[in-house]
């Protein structure tokens, strides 16, 4: 094993949200009265959260949100929350293979009680308890900044550069080069449209994977590197 650490993004890593949750908002925006397309949504706000989320919402339609918009992505949360979604094809399957020894941890933008929940519907939960963190609870700055990358391979006790982590989005991904650690882009999801993989790594992501038998295959042989390092 070459890395000492595994770093987890959660939606769109683990769990099949992204879709979901963008067709919800472009369904919602577009009765409100501002067209938008599922692809549309997933390009401009797939991997943010809370202000940075709200604002991206307001520049696309260029006007405030419309009313109801916060309590209608709340009752799709919580349905979501109770009834479970699905993994990202081959997730369950890639945790439960990992060394039992070696550390992992989960640096998501979506609150604790989200990705408890989800986990739960996964049965991954005793995977990666207690080492599930927030950007919006454990770090005072969410992605794009590394914050929440070096705040969980610090709580695993292992440098950052010895440390793989697996994005997706974009607003993850600039997170996680900049934090040090190699990060291989995962296309995995049923959001990445074609152009995905180009758009990773036109932001600094040396490694694409499009399964997570690719992931595996890469945290066997791949070189623990910088994305910085070239």
């Amino acid at each position: 094993m070459t890395f000492e650490g595994l770093i987890f993004d959660f939606d769109g890593v683990l769990l099949e949200s992204e879709y979901a949750g963008n067709a919800q908002m472009a369904a919602f925006l577009t009765e409100a009265g501002h067209p938008t397309r599922v692809e549309d949504a997933l390009r401009h706000f797939t991997g943010l959260a809370g202000d940075a989320f709200v604002a991206a919402v307001e520049r696309w339609i260029d006007a405030p949100l419309p009313a109801g918009f916060a309590e209608a992505r709340d009752a799709e949360d919580q349905r979501a929350m109770r009834e479970g979604l699905t993994e990202v094809a081959g997730a369950i399957a890639f945790v439960r293979s990992l060394p039992a020894d070696l550390p992992r941890a989960i640096a998501s933008s979506s609150s604790s009680a989200w990705i408890r929940a989800h986990l739960d519907h996964l049965g991954l939960r005793d995977a990666f308890e207690p080492m599930i963190f927030s950007g919006r609870e454990h770090v005072a700055n969410g992605k794009p900044a590394p914050d929440i990358y070096l705040h969980a391979a610090a709580a695993m006790d292992v440098p950052i550069e010895r440390c793989l982590i697996i994005e997706d989005s974009a607003v993850g991904a600039k997170g996680a080069v900049a934090s040090g650690a190699t990060v291989v882009g995962l296309c995995a999801g049923t959001h990445c449209a074609p152009d995905h993989a180009d758009m990773l790594r036109s932001l600094g992501v040396q490694q694409i994977a499009h399964s997570f038998d690719e992931v595996a295959t890469f945290l066997i042989s791949g070189e623990s590197r910088s994305p910085a390092a070239g």
